[in-house]
């Protein structure tokens, strides 16, 4: 038996190696070919600690309480050299993935499909030459074909598949936008580089806020798709806000989500007053059916840096503190054509 464990190191770079049974991460790391921090390999230095708050593991008793103390064990904290792991697991390392000897991971794909799906975003569909293990929210950079240039996309498709999906910002003028709408052709070579990202749903054991703006809706998707397979005992609720109401999109998705993820709801948004829709303004204005229990509830948010500040406002003068809040802003422009 064998278990994959996902290294997240500080710089966002993710690394997905797999763990024999009975082997320590740190064994498991080096015979990846990845130089985890390390001086003594006998839980005597502490140069090899991280965090763990994902997955099952064993630490023994044969390290030293200078290198890991009872309290830091209690906060998710473990030794590499002395984790031996019992399930999958999330393993977060203080180091940059450059200082361990591994770079950015580098895959080819090719272009399926291009829907324009609305006048401000472009649905992107990638059969990757090979398998990317990545986390569900997390993101990869997409060099754009005929320049050296990459952009940065959150997978909106399930983990574990090759069949990949990107939900685009279509901005006027930028580089990856002129090349989708223009260029792009079934057929076509892409070449990837990640997951790379702290950005990613985490084991769901409270009721769950999820607050989406524009293209940020991305991560969500691939969210729920792995809800949809591992399913939810605990309320998860969606708010998505847009513009103006051609900006809806992936609509049909999450209504079928809503039919098949246990415990799944959501509602959507237009800040446009004059949009005739049922719910206008800001996602803010619309939080009465958000699960947020006094602050017992895991907050994901994505969108534009306006739209981010407004809800971590927004919690700051209810003076609710959630019990983990975990946010990604973007800033879609002609000189840095991100999405979520």
């Amino acid at each position: 038996m064998s278990y994959n464990i996902a290294l997240n190191f500080e710089d966002g770079v993710t690394r997905f190696i797999n763990c024999n049974e009975g082997e320590t991460v740190l064994d498991a790391a080096y015979r990846n070919q990845i130089n985890l921090p390390m001086d003594c390999s006998d839980g005597v230095c502490g140069t090899c600690k991280g965090s763990c708050q994902q997955g099952d593991y064993d630490l023994g008793d044969e390290y030293i309480e200078d290198a890991l103390t009872d309290d830091e064990a209690g906060q998710g904290m473990v030794l590499t050299c002395q984790m031996v792991p019992s399930s999958d697991c999330v393993v977060n390392i203080p180091a940059a993935s450059t200082l361990c000897k591994t770079g950015n991971l580098q895959t080819t794909g090719t272009v399926a499909e291009v829907n324009l799906v609305s006048a401000t975003a472009i649905e992107l569909k990638v059969t990757a030459d090979e398998d990317i293990a990545f986390l569900p929210g997390q993101y990869v950079n997409i060099q754009v074909p005929g320049s050296s240039e990459s952009r940065a996309y959150s997978f909106s498709s399930r983990p574990g598949s090759r069949e990949l999906s990107f939900l685009i910002r279509n901005v006027p003028g930028g580089l990856m936008s002129s090349w989708l709408v223009g260029q792009a052709k079934t057929g076509d070579k892409v070449t990837l580089n990640g997951p790379m990202g702290i950005f990613y749903l985490r084991p769901v054991g409270r009721p769950v806020l999820m607050l989406a703006g524009g293209t940020g809706l991305a991560p969500f998707l691939s969210m729920l798709e792995h809800l949809k397979a591992s399913g939810s005992s605990q309320p998860v609720h969606l708010i998505y806000g847009v513009t103006n109401n051609e900006d809806l999109v992936s609509v049909k998705e999450l209504e079928a989500f809503a039919a098949t993820v246990d415990n799944f709801t959501f509602k959507t948004v237009i800040a446009n007053p004059d949009s005739g829709h049922p719910r206008t303004g800001y996602v803010t204005n619309h939080m009465e059916d958000a699960p947020i229990n006094d602050g017992d509830v895991d907050v994901y948010l994505c969108g534009p840096p306006p739209m981010v500040d407004a809800v971590l406002g927004y919690f700051r003068e209810q003076s609710i503190e959630p019990a983990s809040f975990h946010y990604e802003r973007f800033t879609p422009s002609v000189a840095a054509e991100e999405a979520a």
